[in-house]
């Protein structure tokens, strides 16, 4: 489906959310939350070739959530295996601050190389939903930032949805209801998913993935 299409086909939902993958189809998903010692899970630094600040995530079992604490620099946390079709489900909300308009940030990762090098990122913003970061075109890496609906985060405290679908050479992103963002094209066959830290402690739970024929 092509940028406009799908465009067109929010327009014809507007009065009505779509729902999720994880609600349309429960089967065949896999619980991918990390453990305590985050096994399964490699911090990587952004830009690559800086060093890495103090520990920041950490496990919550009593509530069962991921959090980032966004005090230890700016990072990728990457799952580890290689995936190549597949939708990531997580749920997550940022920790309020009482100063005066907080430009809360975070991102989620998907179709990433390895040292993060390639990467394309639901951005997690206040006007976040699109899909943006560095894509290979005719085999050379390029900036890149898609178009997206507009559907605000929900305030600092309460949760947010996302799912990003990679299928083939299509990455979609689905937030808070809504088809968000979509590229066409990904030359990158096969990649990481990941969660960002950018500055801002913020909570994750129910990360989930799909693996897609």
């Amino acid at each position: 489906m092509t940028f406009t299409a799908l465009l067109s086909v929010i327009g014809m939902l507007q009065a009505a959310d779509l729902p999720s993958a994880l609600v349309s189809d429960s089967k065949a998903w896999v619980d991918v939350m990390p453990p305590a010692d985050l096994r399964g899970w490699t911090r990587l630094a952004i830009p690559g070739t800086n060093a890495l600040g103090r520990a920041q995530w950490h496990l919550d079992a009593e509530r069962q959530l991921l959090v980032c604490d966004g005090d230890g620099g700016h990072e990728m946390l990457r799952f580890d295996r290689k995936l190549t079709n597949s939708v990531f489900h997580v749920e997550f909300r940022f920790v309020p601050l009482t100063v005066k308009r907080p430009k809360y940030n975070s991102g989620i990762y998907i179709r990433n190389s390895a040292d993060g090098t390639i990467w394309h990122q639901c951005q997690l913003t206040s006007d976040g939903g699109y899909l943006f970061g560095k894509t290979p075109v005719n085999g050379r890496p390029q900036s890149f930032m898609a178009p997206a609906e507009n559907r605000c985060l929900k305030p600092a405290g309460e949760w947010n949805t996302v799912e990003i679908t990679a299928r083939g050479a299509t990455l979609t992103v689905w937030f808070n209801g809504a088809l968000m963002s979509e590229l066409a094209n990904c030359e990158m066959p096969a990649g990481h998913i990941g969660l960002e830290s950018e500055g801002f402690a913020v909570e994750f739970r129910n990360l989930k993935l799909k693996e897609l024929p």
